[in-house]
């Protein structure tokens, strides 16, 4: 088992320059390897009711992770929405738990997910909604055995979506085997720029301790990126190199330094592995930095 004791980056899917290479998906982890990177976000994002990687091909991902000390999650189904009719309801259902069957498969840590969208619902019948069904998804996984993956909710980045900050603190305080998963981005443009200062991330980190407890905040799962966003929330992911765009990654690598924290930061970039270097570069900077106080 890949062990998670420090800070890990990495891309989320497959990075562009493997692609060229047109090697097999359960060689990712020794190109990241090759790069200096250690984490790795499999993307199930289309799937249906059934994992579409065979058990054997996500065994050698999962054993070409542990060899070359990658820690590895999967993005689940984009086709998700727990705050729909029931019929709606039961098939992401099945979506996340095939996803969860394959992240067993592999030995990953977590599934993020989005919860669903509003729609007619207020947000108090949308959150009992996405309560009702993780639970059940959690009492599945648990009858086929599959303990060792977390559920992770992930914050979203559109007003119409579920997923604000406290939404995802309760779900995760409220569901069993569950851990948050913080979009840095989607948080950001959620709430219209909210990343200015270093204490607007202190804040943030400050209150995943105080719903959560301490090992949920050492170990963050996290995604990272800059954002374009309008009066409706997210619209466009950019490169770290586009500075007119938040938030700010130095800000967020200054916190991470000054809580000891260990997080897992995915580079959902449009330059996956590139950007993911460049955070890895300036968390490592910030941390030689505090070393030398």
């Amino acid at each position: 088992m890949v062990r998670w004791n420090k800070p890990r980056f990495g891309p989320a899917g497959i990075p562009l320059g493997f692609k060229r290479l047109k090697r097999k998906v359960f060689d990712v982890p020794e190109y990241l390897h090759e790069e200096g990177l250690t984490a790795f976000e499999y993307q199930a994002v289309r799937w249906g009711a059934k994992p579409q990687i065979s058990r054997e091909e996500a065994e050698k991902l999962g054993a070409n992770c542990e060899k070359f000390d990658v820690l590895l999650s999967v993005h689940g189904s984009y086709f998700i929405n727990f705050c729909g009719k029931e019929e709606t309801v039961e098939a992401s259902r099945n979506r996340l738990i095939a996803c969860a069957t394959a992240a067993s498969w592999m030995g990953a840590h977590i599934v993020v997910f989005h919860p669903g969208f509003y729609g007619k619902h207020s947000k108090k019948e949308a959150f009992d909604s996405c309560v009702k069904a993780l639970s059940q998804v959690v009492e599945e996984m648990k009858a086929r055995g599959i303990s060792a993956v977390k559920l992770g909710p992930e914050t979203t980045g559109k007003l119409s979506q579920f997923g604000s900050l406290q939404e995802i603190l309760e779900l995760c305080e409220k569901v069993e085997q569950t851990a948050p998963v913080i979009d840095w981005a989607h948080l950001h443009a959620r709430e219209f720029g909210k990343f200015k200062t270093l204490e607007d991330f202190r804040n943030v980190l400050d209150e995943i301790e105080r719903r959560l407890g301490k090992e949920a905040l050492e170990h963050l799962h996290c995604h990272f990126t800059k954002i374009e966003y309008t009066e409706k929330g997210e619209k466009r992911h950019h490169t770290m190199d586009e500075t007119e765009f938040g938030p700010d990654f130095r800000l967020l690598a200054k916190a991470i330094a000054e809580y000891d924290l260990k997080p897992v930061i995915i580079s959902e970039s449009p330059v996956l592995d590139v950007d993911a270097v460049k955070m890895r570069d300036i968390l490592m900077n910030e941390l030689k930095a505090k070393r030398a106080v």
